[in-house]
C-alpha cells in the first residue's frame, strides 16, 4: 500500500527523472519507493551455519535462500508482526542479523578474506562490520570506527551479540583517525568507506527522508565524503582494495566523489564489480560536470530493479 503522507519534492523528482531518463523507468521507481521493503536477514556464520538456521526458522516462517552462492542471505516471506523479526530467539542469540539486501552488496564486492587487516571507517550500527567478520571467520583484525558515542554503543552491542572477537572499535572523526594511523604508518589490506549520505536510497524504510531531503545537504555531504575517502587512501597497502558506498542516488555524493579521489591519487584505479543482483553502471556526466569514463565500472542499485533499497558502490585498487 502506498504511503500518501510523504511525497517527493519537485527538485528530487526532476533529478531522478534525469537519472532514469525513461518515463516508464521513473514510474516504476516512483511506485516502489512508497512500498515497504522486503524482510531480509543474514545468517551469522560465526555462530550457526545457514543450513542450521534455515532448519530453525522454517518451523515458524516461510523463508527462501535466493542465492546458492550466498546461502547466508535469507528472505523472510511470511507476514510478520511489528518487531517480530527482531524479537525472535534466533535474533537475540545472534544467529542472524537483520539487514536489507542492497546493504549486503558492498561487502560482497569487498570480498574480505581470513587474516586480513581491514578498516571500516563509518561502522555503526555494525551491519557491514559483522558481515566482514563473518567473511573473515572471526580472524585477522578489523578497526571499526564511528565518531558518535551513541552510535558506538549500538555498534558495540551488535558486535557482542554476533560474537565478534577480531574487532577494535574507535571513536573519532574518520579523517582524524586516518591521519593518526598514517603517522603510525599503519596499512590495511582492505578499507570500507560506507559514507554518511542523504539517504535517497532508503525512502522505503525511512519515508521521513522525503521531508528531510535538501539539495544543500547533498552538496555539504559531498564535501565531507571527499574528505573521508581521500583521507584513507594513503592507508592502503600496495594492491590494497577499497569500497566506497552510499545509500543514495545523488551523483554529487557518488560518481563526483570517486572522480575527485581518482584525480587526486593517480595510483588508484577502479575495479569491475560482480554482484548477484542487477546493477547499472555509473554515470560519466551530470549537469555541467564530466567524469572519468571508467566511472562506468561503479554499480548503481535502484529499488525497482531488484525490489530492494537503493545503493551505490565503487571498488578501487591501489597500484
Amino acid at each position: 500500500m502506498k504511503n500518501y503522507k510523504y511525497h517527493p519534492k519537485p527538485l528530487f523528482e526532476q533529478r531522478m527523472k534525469k537519472l532514469l531518463e525513461e518515463k516508464e523507468d521513473y514510474e516504476k521507481f516512483s511506485e516502489i519507493i512508497h512500498k515497504k521493503p522486503l524482510n531480509y536477514i543474514r545468517a551469522n556464520t560465526i555462530k550457526i551455519s545457514p543450513e542450521e538456521l534455515k532448519e530453525r526458522l522454517e518451523k515458524k516462517w516461510e523463508i527462501e535462500q535466493l542465492f546458492p552462492e550466498h546461502p547466508e542471505i535469507v528472505l523472510v516471506k511470511s507476514q510478520l508482526l511489528p518487531g517480530e523479526i527482531g524479537k525472535s530467539e534466533e535474533h537475540l542469540l545472534g544467529y542472524y542479523y537483520v539487514q536489507e539486501l542492497s546493504s549486503m552488496m558492498p561487502i560482497l564486492a569487498l570480498q574480505p578474506n581470513p587474516n586480513e587487516v581491514i578498516l571500516d571507517l563509518c561502522a555503526s550500527p555494525g551491519s557491514k562490520t559483522t558481515q566482514i567478520t563473518a567473511k573473515m571467520n572471526n580472524t585477522g583484525t578489523i578497526i571499526a570506527n564511528d565518531k558518535d558515542i551513541g552510535r558506538i554503543s549500538i555498534l558495540n552491542a551488535n558486535l557482542e551479540r554476533i560474537g565478534v572477537t577480531n574487532t577494535i572499535t574507535t571513536r573519532m572523526p574518520g579523517d582524524i583517525l586516518s591521519k593518526k594511523l598514517e603517522k603510525l604508518n599503519f596499512k590495511f589490506d582492505k578499507i570500507l568507506v560506507d559514507a554518511p549520505c542523504s539517504g535517497e536510497g532508503n525512502l522505503r524504510s525511512n519515508p521521513e527522508t522525503f521531508i528531510m531531503w535538501n539539495i544543500n545537504m547533498i552538496k555539504k555531504l559531498s564535501g565531507l565524503q571527499k574528505k573521508l575517502l581521500c583521507s584513507v587512501i594513503p592507508l592502503l597497502k600496495p594492491q590494497g582494495e577499497l569500497i566506497y558506498s552510499t545509500c543514495t542516488h545523488a551523483p554529487e555524493e557518488n560518481e563526483e566523489v570517486v572522480d575527485f579521489a581518482l584525480n587526486q591519487f593517480p595510483d588508484l584505479e577502479l575495479e569491475n564489480i560482480n554482484l548477484p543482483i542487477k546493477c547499472r553502471e555509473g554515470i560519466t556526466k551530470w549537469e555541467n560536470k564530466i567524469f572519468l569514463n571508467e566511472l562506468k565500472k561503479c554499480a548503481r542499485i535502484y529499488p525497482q530493479d531488484n525490489n530492494t533499497e537503493g545503493f551505490f558502490i565503487a571498488k578501487m585498487r591501489k597500484n
